[in-house]
């Protein structure tokens, strides 16, 4: 036991890892096995399984972040990590950046593409029930923003900051942010996404995890959190994007399902780039560049002796 603690002391970023996966996989998996009595479920077995799913899986960060918190840190760091969750006042442009950006970028190519094609009709505009899409969508973004930065930015992100810039922070965690969403991307679309063969969906997701949407927004949460030192901010701007993207995403399955995503990437990576050109080198220093006033939130806990 004391050299399994030494070693999570020692190496918290890739224990964190894998204690989300093992727990997110996990449970899903058992979930959809009880749900289905299977493990190829169509995408009409899978819907039912949503409810139980998608929590599982959410509190897969969440519960790795505590734990490893107390193995690592101690009660000092279950008090930094709640600290962090409390900074709430910062610059309201901060404010803005994680809320805006996500609709933003995700509404630009789906809009565009609308204008070609009724195919790409947003979400919001095809279901009858408006208010009940919103609702569901303010539920879905603030649940999976706070279960999922407890642990993405409560834990490792200011781990792989003592290691990395912000840029392959992002990248790092981004990548394997992507791939944590495996099986809702997978069994989500029935197993081929709406119809279109494995081979190309998969070939399609390997790209997807590496320089898909996820892992440019993430690297955008890693600079905000830089300058806010607030998980709090983080959680926002995870809810920002979950929400808009059940308003705003299509509904079409098939081969236009594989089309806008890739526009919406798009428009992320731009704005990464806009945020590289002008930050002076943030984005690739490894210097931190947090504000005075939340520089206290990312001082290494002391640990429990």
């Amino acid at each position: 036991m004391h050299a399994l603690t030494e070693s999570v002391r020692r190496h918290p970023l890739p224990w964190y890892f894998g204690v989300t996966f093992f727990l997110s996989w996990g449970a899903i998996v058992l979930a959809v096995w009880a749900v289905t009595g299977g493990l190829s479920p169509t995408p009409e077995q899978f819907q039912p399984t949503v409810p139980v799913t998608v929590p599982a899986m959410l509190l897969g960060p969440a519960a790795a972040s505590l734990v490893l918190t107390g193995i690592v840190s101690g009660r000092a760091g279950y008090r930094d990590l709640w600290s962090r969750l409390r900074v709430w006042r910062v610059d309201g442009r901060w404010y803005l950046y994680a809320l805006l950006v996500a609709p933003v970028t995700l509404a630009v190519p789906v809009l565009v593409l609308w204008l070609f094609s009724l195919d790409y009709a947003p979400r919001f505009v095809t279901e009858p029930d408006k208010a009940g899409t919103i609702l569901m969508a303010l539920a879905i973004g603030l649940a999976a923003g706070f279960l999922e930065e407890i642990g993405w930015t409560g834990f490792a992100i200011p781990k792989a900051r003592q290691h990395y810039s912000v840029l392959w922070t992002g990248l790092l965690v981004g990548v394997l942010w992507g791939v944590w969403h495996f099986f809702v991307s997978y069994w989500g679309g029935g197993g081929t996404n709406g119809g279109v063969p494995l081979a190309i969906f998969m070939s399609l997701w390997v790209v997807s995890v590496l320089v898909g949407q996820l892992t440019a927004y993430r690297v955008l949460m890693v600079w905000v959190y830089e300058h806010t030192g607030s998980v709090l901010v983080a959680a926002l701007m995870h809810a920002s994007l979950a929400a808009f993207q059940f308003i705003l995403n299509p509904l079409t399955p098939g081969v236009p399902q594989q089309v806008y995503p890739w526009g919406q990437a798009a428009a992320t990576w731009v704005a990464v780039a806009a945020v590289a050109l002008t930050s002076r080198g943030e984005m690739t220093g490894r210097r931190r560049f947090l504000p005075i006033n939340v520089r206290s939130h990312h001082r290494a806990p002391h640990r429990r002796r």
